[in-house]
């Protein structure tokens, strides 16, 4: 700021003097220094955010919420207590820094008391020393987390039925998207889809803006909120107004998706390339839709951009969050996973009622990878469901090769000559190109291709995304080619395949040993004169037919990419004790919306749906199912709700074997393990058993902040900077706190952990508790019996002793049983340690 001052002290010195040609020159030195330097920071105040404020300011009353209860944005109280904030912030840039030095991007009332701005290091550096300023955080980057599911998890016969068919499942619950925007005109947000209208939902208070080209409103009754966020992104010069859209239109096809999965209507007809590969739907297609776009195409997105739409919906009353989005890495400058301005605005959301489920990340399958952290954030890991898209590939040889295309087949009792597009160039051409990508029509000889198969090399140019399989088929289509194969020569680890649609006959080899076979098959049978040139072309083949999905009965399965456990407490990957992920879903090769607009996937530009994985896709599947949880239930809290998906899920396939999880072998290829808590959380997600679980395990605020405050290496003070609450250690170790799952990160001879539970069934019944560990680990459980009234709440306590230090998580359960047929299991995980 010295610095500052010595400028402005300059410039007027300059103005006196009369020497203008001087003063342009600082002015432009100026303007260089200043937008090099400045960044993005979000600055936390003393002093109560609204859903925390007790009272104690002169002239204005309390607004504080009890756990678990809306904000009321209506009340003249939070209005005029929000004005009051603002105004402290504004007063104290307004104080410190000379006007147009800054720019101040947010402010943030309703969750923390704060607000982002656009300053140089040493303005920050001025503000983290100022007098109410509890602190300063450089914004930081997230990135994007990327329809058979419904009668997978059967839904439309267990569970819409219960709340009035599927025209009813999720009525007048409110979905709040933070993601990449959407695509208002796609049928599964048409609010004429339903044979029953949209009226005015009775407490959603968002707004909607217009697309500014169209001015027309992105809501529609199905969609009920829309707006945008990017003030941080403009002011780091990352927004571009011609591929991000400045409104909520869907520039990138991932916000689209998301939601559809969600809350899409039922029965929308997937349609690509003229066939029809299903009926697509959301978990609870009645839900109301509000998009909080926050997430770009070609950066992601920034926390500040990310805080400011979480505040806005929590304040506009949205009852579940749906996040696919998530940090690169834990935090560097709070160190601590659970404490820093994402996390503890998701906190005063959950604080307000709100449900958060959050995509666990897509580092898998390596340890340590998960991007969602906190215990109020209901954390999703990916699994593969029951169908997988397979095709073949018959040479004239009778050699049969497997491979994946979503495409129709070439003529029945047939075969077609194959040519490869290095021997059908024209000219010169791939001087410029790479002629085996077949992206360019232009560089192959058409004569030589017509009525062929053509044959194509899968370069890193695909993996890079330079090159797409929908560009392959529209040079095959563009040349008049019978079909395309794709040949995967070298696989780098990691790499990983997804069948693409195409409307004429194709197929990735992706078995670099079948790839081999077809390629000597070629090269035998094709005759070449002394100097390489193809003579007469003479390898024949036919491509099957990969439009029809088989359906597996050991899914599901944890899919290679979901990142996996144990739960990082701080940016030195320390182990937390609390078990995450919380609960695997659906997640790879989920069909659904996408934006017409949307550029994320090569393979899908220009078209209505998509096929992709990701736990980005994982996430909504819960946000949907916890709608209608909450429709059935509407007083329950986030942490029941959350306790009812996890308590009543499986660890079973379907063919009755333990799950299993993709991981890589020694050789670095796929191959299937026996799946952990540390893949999956507590199991697969159950929708039928999770709206009548028997027991919950209910937490409210006081408990969120009883485990940041006995968990070992968090300052008090900083757990007050971020929730305005002294700590209380009640709990006495964050093992305590009442998860439905139990995690011990450094087990020393024996400890004792409680959980309290709470019969939400309408009936009086008897648990009996048994439990299990792995041998390392003796586990016990007490009292071995309880009964419970309806509402009724208990405890127990788990013992854990240490038998023999592994040097390796032991697993187990805790099953509680009852004598009306419910039964909830919590997974517990626990390393045992010599001290």
């Amino acid at each position: 700021m010295n610095l500052v001052y010595s400028i402005t002290k300059l410039v007027l010195t300059l103005v006196r003097r009369g020497k203008m040609d001087m003063l342009c020159k600082v002015l432009v030195f100026f303007a260089i220094f200043y937008s090099v330097t400045a960044e993005i920071y979000i600055v936390t105040m003393e002093g109560d955010p609204i859903i925390s404020y007790k009272g104690g300011v002169n002239g204005f009353e309390a607004t504080a919420v009890e756990s678990d209860e809306k904000i009321d944005t209506t009340s003249d109280l939070v209005t005029s207590y929000g004005r009051h904030l603002e105004r402290k912030h504004d007063m104290l840039l307004g104080m410190l820094f000379e006007e147009g030095s800054y720019k101040k991007l947010y402010s943030y009332k309703h969750l923390i008391n704060g607000f982002a701005a656009h300053l140089s290091p040493a303005q920050a550096e001025m503000l983290g020393r100022s007098p109410g300023v509890k602190s300063v955080s450089r914004d930081w980057k997230v990135r994007k987390l990327t329809t058979h599911t419904p009668q997978f998890l059967g839904l439309p016969t267990d569970v819409w039925p219960t709340g009035g068919g599927y025209d009813r499942a999720g009525e007048d619950i409110v979905i709040g998207f933070i993601d990449s925007g959407i695509f208002p005109h796609h049928p599964s947000f048409a609010s004429h889809h339903t044979s029953v209208p949209y009226g005015p939902h009775p407490s959603y208070k968002g707004k909607c803006e217009d697309d500014p080209r169209t001015k027309l409103s992105f809501c529609n009754g199905k969609i009920i909120g829309a707006q945008h966020f990017a003030e941080a992104a403009k002011a780091a010069g990352a927004f571009n107004p011609d591929v991000d859209f400045a409104s909520p239109m869907d520039g990138d096809g991932h916000g689209s998706h998301t939601a559809a999965i969600a809350a899409g209507n039922n029965g929308v007809p997937v349609r690509m390339h003229g066939y029809e590969f299903g009926k697509a739907s959301g978990m609870a297609p009645r839900a109301r839709i509000a998009v909080y776009k926050a997430l770009y195409r070609l950066f992601g997105g920034f926390v500040s951009d990310v805080v400011a739409a979480i505040d806005q919906a929590v304040h506009d009353g949205v009852d579940i969050l749906s996040l696919s989005v998530g940090p690169n890495s834990p935090p560097t400058t709070t160190k601590i996973t659970f404490l820093n301005p994402f996390d503890a605005t998701l906190l005063g959301a959950v604080k307000a009622g709100v449900f958060v489920a959050q995509a666990a990340g897509n580092g898998g399958p390596f340890p340590k990878t998960l991007v969602s952290y906190s215990p109020w954030i209901t954390t999703v890991a990916a699994a593969i469901d029951d169908r997988r898209y397979k095709n073949h590939l018959t040479l004239g040889n009778g050699k049969m090769l497997a491979g994946i295309g979503l495409s129709p087949s070439t003529r029945p009792r047939r075969s077609y000559k194959m040519v490869s597009a290095n021997d059908v160039l024209l000219g010169s051409s791939g001087v410029r190109y790479n002629p085996s990508d077949c992206q360019k029509p232009e560089v192959l000889n058409k004569k030589l291709v017509e009525g062929n198969i053509l044959l194509c090399g899968y370069s890193f140019n695909f993996v890079a995304g330079s090159a797409s399989i929908k560009k392959v088929a529209e040079t095959a289509r563009h040349l008049g080619a019978a079909g395309f194969v794709l040949v995967v020569e070298n696989v780098s680890p990691g790499t990983k395949f997804d069948p693409v649609p195409s409307g004429i006959p194709g197929i990735l080899i992706t078995d670099v040993s079948k790839s081999m076979d077809l390629i000597d098959y070629y090269n035998v049978t094709t005759s070449r004169d002394w100097m390489g040139r193809v003579k007469s072309f003479n390898a024949e083949g036919s491509i099957g037919d990969g439009l029809e999905p088989i359906l597996h009965k050991s899914a599901p399965e944890v899919a290679l990419f979901s990142a996996r456990g144990p739960n990082t407490k701080d940016f030195s990957f320390q182990d937390a004790d609390l078990l995450k992920p919380d609960i695997l879903a659906p997640g790879s090769l989920i069909w659904s919306a996408w934006s017409q607009n949307g550029t994320d996937e090569a393979n899908y530009v220009g078209e209505g749906f998509a096929l992709i994985s990701g736990t980005s896709m994982a996430a909504p599947h819960i946000a949907g199912i916890a709608a209608l949880v909450k429709q059935k239930h509407p007083q329950w809290s986030p942490a029941a709700i959350k306790s009812a998906l996890m308590t009543t899920s499986t660890v079973m396939d379907r063919a009755g074997r333990p799950l299993q999880a993709q991981q890589y072998s020694e050789t670095e290829t796929m191959t299937l393990v026996k799946a952990t808590p540390f893949d999956y959380g507590s199991g697969h997600v159950n929708p039928s058993a999770a709206l009548d679980p028997g027991l919950v395990f209910d937490a409210g605020y006081e408990d969120y902040l009883g485990f940041l405050c006995t968990t070992p290496g968090i300052n008090a003070h900083e757990i007050r900077n971020f929730t305005n609450t002294p700590c209380n250690y009640k709990m006495r170790h964050p093992s305590n706190f009442n998860s439905p799952s139990i995690a011990i990160s450094h087990l020393v001879r024996t400890q004792t952990v409680t959980r309290r539970v709470t019969n939400v069934a309408e009936e009086e019944e008897t648990y009996t508790i048994t439990s299990r560990m792995e041998p390392s680990i003796a586990i016990e459980v007490s009292p071995p019996a309880m009964t419970l009234r309806a509402g009724a709440s208990r405890e127990f306590s788990v013992t854990l002793t240490v038998r023999s230090v592994s040097g390796v998580y032991s697993f187990g359960e805790v099953t509680l049983k009852g004598s009306r047929g419910h039964k909830v299991s919590l997974p517990v995980v626990a390393l045992g340690q010599k001290r």
